[in-house]
């Protein structure tokens, strides 16, 4: 199975290295400079963005949520499951585009005809896909979505080295963005750092 990441950030960086030599990975984005450096440093495929779509059979959107939610509704996604890893972040960062009424995760689902959508990977720092593997097996990845996707997206966290804790269907991404809110509240806002998500979020508490 081909899995696509779409976007060079520190989120996509981030999951690249984490998955290079476990997956048939492939790279995408916008900067495509940066995504064959990447591509080159770690053996992975760089491809355009729409090649990526049309090769893969799992997207990572990796990408922030305006982006995404383009990508979503202009890229032939039928049959592809994508995982959606965005918080919908207002443009000053002091919260969230969405209550507990839709979710970014349903947003880019209606735009994305005919994929499966699955929520995961918001809840945690970027700094975290660069420890240690043996840092982070215990540190859940929260996954929000429907059907046989949600398994293909848990196995593609088992691969990145974290713990998958499944929260029921694509409607817990409501719950899940906050929660990736709090973390950048926490971590940012009131300057305690990116290691505060895992001293409150681990399995092992």
């Amino acid at each position: 199975m081909k899995t696509a990441i779409i976007g060079t950030g520190n989120m996509g960086a981030g999951l690249a290295r984490r998955l290079a030599g476990k997956r048939d990975l492939i790279l995408a984005s916008r900067n495509e400079a940066a995504a064959t450096s990447l591509a080159e440093e770690i053996g992975a495929a760089s491809v355009p963005i729409l090649s990526a779509v049309a090769e893969a059979d799992i997207l990572v959107l990796a990408l922030p949520y305006a982006s995404a939610l383009e990508v979503a509704g202009t890229a032939p996604l039928q049959a592809k499951i994508v995982v959606d890893i965005t918080n919908p972040l207002k443009p000053d960062f002091s919260g969230l585009l969405f209550g507990h009424d839709t979710s970014a995760a349903e947003e880019i689902q209606r735009r994305a005809e005919g994929a499966k959508v699955v929520k995961a990977f918001n809840t945690i720092f970027a700094e975290l896909l660069a420890a240690p593997a043996k840092q982070t097996a215990n540190i859940p990845v929260f996954l929000a979505g429907d059907d046989d996707a949600v398994e293909t997206a848990a196995a593609l966290v088992r691969d990145a080295d974290f713990a998958v804790e499944k929260t029921g269907s694509l409607d817990a991404a409501r719950l899940l963005e906050p929660l990736g809110m709090l973390n950048i509240r926490l971590g940012y806002g009131l300057g305690r750092g990116t290691a505060i998500a895992p001293k409150w979020a681990s399995v092992d508490g």
